[in-house]
């Protein structure tokens, strides 16, 4: 139960994320670079939720 917990807000973190850098006022190559390397920490945290790493 901890685990889907933990992967909740975790998927509600990255989407948060996600959302204030879109209201960011920077150019959109920039933007574009920031929300891939959001998108691949996210995954990565939600991997080690579930026991992969």
């Amino acid at each position: 139960m901890n685990a889907i917990i933990g992967i909740l807000i975790t998927f509600l973190v990255i989407i948060l994320v996600l959302y204030l850098i879109n209201m960011l006022p920077i150019e959109g190559r920039a933007k574009q670079i920031v929300r891939v390397i959001v998108i691949v920490i996210g995954i990565i945290s939600l991997l080690k939720y579930l026991a992969v790493f």
